[in-house]
């Protein structure tokens, strides 16, 4: 696998097709554990932990798992990896593990991690199910980083449980609400959008300008051989 494939497949996991922000999967734990950024940070490890394994022992395993029970087995794999995160996590970072609560039990059934090993750990190698996972989790994460850094900082005036915006600043607790999280949500999804349809239009724009200049370089030689 060549260094632009990677790079290739980390810009689609973290920008290009974002589990969050693009393809709008996992709103269940991006809506309710963006509270804060800490929560969103181990909420967002967990995932990527388990995305990355799941990925890498259902790629080993692709050849030997009968085509009528690999959505079960896929299940049982992920779960398997989902325990000893969440082991780990009751063991190492206790008040994180009470904070996330039930969703990291609920990590089993996430859409991102079933969806990635449907869709490709499945049909693909080992290295490239490994970058998968981790490119995605990466895009995982970042998402959430950014819509709990939005809610916090409005919600709370704080970062990281840092004060920020000062002891006078009126804490806007819409923002750690749900209706917070859907408007959050809602708006930086509509920026992404934006902005992608821009680079989208420039990019069919330049697209259109080299075609154009190369028909004309063809019509030009064309009539000097003429």
């Amino acid at each position: 696998m060549t260094l632009s494939g990677i790079a290739k497949q980390f810009r689609s996991g973290i920008l290009d097709n974002n589990p969050v922000l693009i393809q709008l999967l996992g709103m269940c734990p991006t809506l309710a554990t963006t509270t804060s950024v800490a929560n969103a940070i181990g909420m967002g490890l967990a995932a990527t932990a388990v995305l990355t394994c799941s990925n890498i022992l259902i790629s080993l395993l692709r050849k030997f798992i009968p085509k009528q029970v690999r959505i079960a087995v896929f299940i049982v794999i992920i779960s398997g990896f989902v325990t000893a995160v969440e082991l780990l996590m009751k063991a190492y970072f206790f008040e994180l593990y009470g904070a996330l609560g039930l969703f990291i039990p609920l990590i089993v059934v996430n859409c991102i991690i079933l969806a990635r090993a449907e869709a490709f750990a499945s049909k693909n190698p080992v290295l490239p199910s490994a970058i998968d996972g981790l490119a995605s989790g990466i895009g995982f994460t970042s998402a959430l980083v950014v819509i709990a850094s939005v809610r916090e900082l409005l919600g709370n005036g704080t970062f990281l449980g840092l004060e920020v915006l000062g002891k006078n600043y009126p804490d806007a607790v819409v923002f750690i609400l749900p209706a917070g999280a859907f408007l959050t949500l809602g708006f930086i999804v509509a920026l992404v959008q934006m902005l992608k349809n821009k680079a989208d239009n420039k990019k069919c724009e330049k697209e259109a300008v080299a075609e154009a200049l190369e028909k004309a370089a063809t019509a030009a030689g064309e009539e000097v051989q003429a």
